[in-house]
C-alpha cells in the first residue's frame, strides 16, 4: 500500500462566470495558500474560501505534463495545462464574492498532503481481494478520519491521534464512521491483526463524549465474530457506546481472489441466526434507549428468504450506503409519487480519483445521464416518443434483482424484464449493483437481442467509468443510464 502525497492541490475545472473565473484562476493552477494558510485538505479549503473576500496565492505552469484528471468517458485529459516552455510564476489573486457563494473551482483531490493509510491486516479486507492490473489508486487502503467525514469511509481509529481528535472537535467534523467489529479488546485486536485495535475504541468513547455523531459497523465473519461474540459486542455497545447513532451489521464480502483460509460465506442458518440476534437486541435497545440502534444489512434478509422490515423499522436513519434499508427505501421511491430520493455513492472506490469541491463525491456520470449511448457511433440518441413501445431490460446486480423484480411485476407492464448480471469479475458473493463491471456487462449484453431499451443504474459508474476501466461506450448494446433511485426507474418505465 502507498500514501497519496502532493505538495499543493491543483485546480482541474473552473466554472465559467464564477468568482474564480472572474479573478483569473485557471485549470492547472496549484493552490499555494488561501488567506495566508496552506490547506491540507478540501475540508480546510472550504472553510478558508467561505468568505466574501478570499486571498489566494497560486503557482502557474509548475509542471510540464498535463493535469492528472479523468474525463467522464474514462479517457485521460491530454490537453497540456502547463507546457515546459512556459515560466513558472507565483500569483496572488483577490476574489470578491458573496458570503457562502461557491468559488467555482474543482480540485483534484480531497486530501492535499498524505492520506493516512491503514496498517491493519483484516482478513476480510476487500482491497486485498482485488485482482491485479486495476487502476493503482484502487489499491489505496485508507484509515483517515477526514475521508470518513467526507465520504462515509469507515475508520478503525487505530491511527487516530490527539491532534486528529482536537481538529474533529474544533471543526465539528461530524458524523464519522467507525469500524467496530468487536468490543472485546482482545477479539478486536485479533480481527484487525493490530495490537492497537485493543485500545483504539477509547477514541470512540471520547468522540461520543464530545457530542460527535458516530455510525458504527460490524463486518461479520462466520466463526470469527458472530454468535456469542456478536452478542458480547452488542452488550459492549449498550454498556459503553450507547450514544452511537447506528450500528450496522453487514456480511463480509468475499471475491474469488480471497486467499484467507478462515474467511468463508455464511450458511443460511448462520445468516438467520444473525437476524434473530439483531432483532432480539433491537428490542433490548428499544426498551433501554428508546431506539433500535442496531440494524442488519438487507443481504441477510435475502440470504434467509425473509421479508425486508417496513420503512419505519429503520427509525429514519440514512444507512443505505452500508446496505441497510436500501430495499425498502427503493420500494418507497418507486411506489410513492411524492417520496424523496436517495443519492448513493458512485461505487466502493469513488473517492480515490479526485474530489469535487462541491459535494465531495465523484459524480456517477455526467453527459450520459438519462440518455442512451449508441456505442457504434459513440453519440447520444434521444429516446424520442417510442419509449413505451420498446421492450425494456433492467441491468442490475444479482442482489438488486431481488428488490427490483417484485416492483416491476407490480406495474403490470408487458415487455419489461430484469436482467441480473452475475459478477464474474470479482466472483465470490459479490452481487451488489455498485460493483458491476464493464466486462461482465459485455458478456451479458453480447447475446441479448437488439431493439431493447437497456437501463443501467449509474451507481456502477464513477466519472463515467466502471471499476475495470471500461465505459458505457465500450458495451455491445446501447444503454440508457438512469439515476439509482426508485423514482428514476419508475419514470423510465412509465413515461
Amino acid at each position: 500500500m502507498y500514501a497519496v502525497s502532493m505538495a499543493n492541490a491543483q485546480i482541474i475545472t473552473v466554472a465559467p462566470g464564477s468568482p474564480a473565473a472572474k479573478a483569473g484562476l485557471q485549470q492547472g493552477d496549484e493552490i499555494v495558500a488561501v488567506n495566508g494558510e496552506s490547506p491540507s485538505d478540501v475540508i480546510r479549503w472550504h472553510m478558508l474560501v467561505d468568505s466574501d473576500e478570499v486571498n489566494i496565492e497560486i503557482r502557474r505552469n509548475a509542471g510540464a505534463s498535463p493535469v492528472a484528471c479523468s474525463l467522464p468517458n474514462g479517457a485521460a485529459d491530454s490537453s497540456p495545462v502547463a507546457a515546459a516552455a512556459l515560466p513558472v510564476v507565483n500569483k496572488k489573486l483577490v476574489i470578491k464574492k458573496n458570503l457562502s457563494e461557491p468559488l467555482g473551482v474543482e480540485l483534484n483531490s480531497a486530501v492535499f498532503n498524505k492520506v493516512t493509510t491503514c496498517d491493519n491486516h483484516c482478513e476480510f479486507c476487500f482491497i486485498h481481494q482485488l485482482p491485479r492490473g486495476m487502476r493503482r489508486s484502487l489499491y489505496l487502503k485508507d484509515d483517515d478520519y477526514r475521508l470518513s467525514f467526507l465520504y462515509g469511509n469507515f475508520t478503525t481509529l487505530t491511527r487516530f491521534t490527539e491532534l486528529d481528535y482536537e481538529r474533529v472537535i474544533t471543526e465539528c467534523l461530524s458524523p464519522l464512521y467507525v469500524s467496530i467489529h468487536a468490543t472485546d479488546p482482545d477479539v478486536r485486536a485479533a480481527i484487525l491483526q493490530n495490537r492497537r485495535g485493543a485500545m483504539s475504541l477509547r477514541w470512540l468513547r471520547m468522540l461520543l463524549n464530545a457530542g460527535i455523531e458516530v455510525h458504527g459497523q460490524v463486518v461479520l465473519c462466520p466463526g470469527v465474530n458472530d454468535g456469542d461474540i456478536l452478542v458480547d459486542t452488542l452488550i459492549g455497545v449498550l454498556d459503553r457506546f450507547s450514544e452511537l447513532r447506528t450500528l450496522c451489521v453487514v456480511p463480509l464480502g468475499l471475491s474469488k481472489f480471497n486467499r484467507q483460509a478462515r474467511m468463508r460465506l455464511h450458511t443460511q442458518s448462520e445468516a438467520c441466526a444473525v437476524l434473530d440476534t439483531v432483532h432480539r437486541w433491537q428490542q433490548i435497545f428499544l426498551d433501554n434507549l428508546g431506539r433500535r440502534l442496531v440494524y442488519a444489512a438487507d443481504e441477510y434478509y435475502i440470504m434467509c428468504g425473509r421479508d425486508f422490515p417496513p420503512v419505519d423499522h429503520y427509525d429514519g436513519v440514512d444507512m443505505q450506503e452500508d446496505g441497510i434499508g436500501m430495499a425498502r427505501t427503493f420500494e418507497r421511491e418507486f411506489t410513492e409519487v411524492r417520496s424523496e430520493t436517495t443519492t448513493p455513492r458512485s461505487g466502493f472506490f469513488s473517492w480515490v480519483d479526485g474530489a469535487p469541491a462541491d459535494g465531495y463525491r465523484a459524480p456517477t456520470q455526467s453527459k450520459f445521464s438519462t440518455q442512451a449511448v449508441n456505442v457504434r457511433s459513440n453519440r447520444r440518441i434521444s429516446n424520442g416518443d417510442t419509449s413505451n413501445r420498446q421492450p425494456v431490460a433492467l441491468l442490475t446486480g444479482v442482489l438488486g434483482a431481488h428488490v427490483i423484480e417484485p416492483l416491476v411485476m407490480s406495474i403490470r407492464r408487458d415487455g419489461v424484464r430484469v436482467l441480473p448480471v452475475e459478477n464474474r469479475f470479482f466472483g465470490g458473493n459479490i452481487g451488489v449493483t455498485g460493483l458491476m463491471t464493464g466486462s461482465d456487462l459485455v458478456r451479458v449484453l453480447t447475446d441479448e437481442p437488439d431493439g431493447y431499451r437497456y437501463l443501467l443504474p449509474d451507481v456502477c459508474l464513477s466519472r463515467g467509468q466502471f471499476l475495470d476501466g471500461m465505459s458505457p461506450a465500450d458495451l455491445p448494446k446501447p444503454v440508457e443510464i438512469i439515476p439509482t433511485h426508485g423514482r428514476a426507474l419508475r419514470d423510465a418505465l412509465t413515461k
